[in-house]
């Protein structure tokens, strides 16, 4: 790949990324349902690391999983950890194991979301006493949070999320079926 291709290439998914992450973290916050916001900045790496391979889907998920833990009050670095490799992953498999198309990259953000709600479900198993009792039987005082409200939680934002699954494919997909593009392991795409 030519230097300016590779500048163009960069810029226009640093551009993609920011803007999934401006729609994140600004305007979804307003469109609360049930109270959740929807997570896309691990279907934006998902859908790069699919469409473009390893390397991009690995330099995606790190830049990525830096702004989540810039947003999200969670451990530092954690889904800078995960969104890079699943990146690294996931582009790795569609090099090598899967077929490029709709209905893997739904599989695949299904389980990246799955594995995100449970990064957001992680640290209440620690910091907090978790119990298995009904949401109703919880003292008002107490500040632990039963187990079934974090996996409904959990499930709620993951469907919430796939439903936003589809317009983001059109763009990953735009993004990824550039002309003239080489990868870095020399296939054409």
């Amino acid at each position: 790949m030519r230097r300016k291709e590779l500048i163009i290439s960069i810029l226009l998914h640093s551009l993609f990324i920011v803007s999934v992450y401006v729609f994140q973290g600004v305007i979804f916050p307003h469109m609360r349902i049930l109270g959740l916001v929807p997570l896309l900045l691990p279907i934006a790496c998902t859908g790069v690391a699919l469409y473009e391979g390893r390397y991009y889907g690995g330099i995606t998920g790190l830049f990525a999983g830096i702004l989540c833990d810039v947003s999200f009050n969670q451990p530092v670095g954690i889904f800078t950890v995960f969104l890079t490799l699943t990146g690294l992953v996931v582009g790795t498999m569609a090099e090598t194991v899967i077929l490029r198309g709709f209905v893997t990259y739904y599989i695949c953000c299904a389980f990246v979301l799955a594995g995100s709600a449970f990064i957001g479900m992680f640290p209440h198993f620690f910091i907090t006493q978790v119990q298995s009792v009904p949401i109703q039987e919880i003292i008002p005082e107490n500040q632990s949070i039963p187990v079934q409200a974090l996996i409904t939680t959990a499930v709620q934002q993951t469907i919430y999320s796939l439903i936003l699954a589809l317009p983001i494919w059109f763009f990953v997909r735009a993004l990824g079926n550039r002309t003239d593009r080489i990868s870095p392991s020399g296939r054409m795409y």
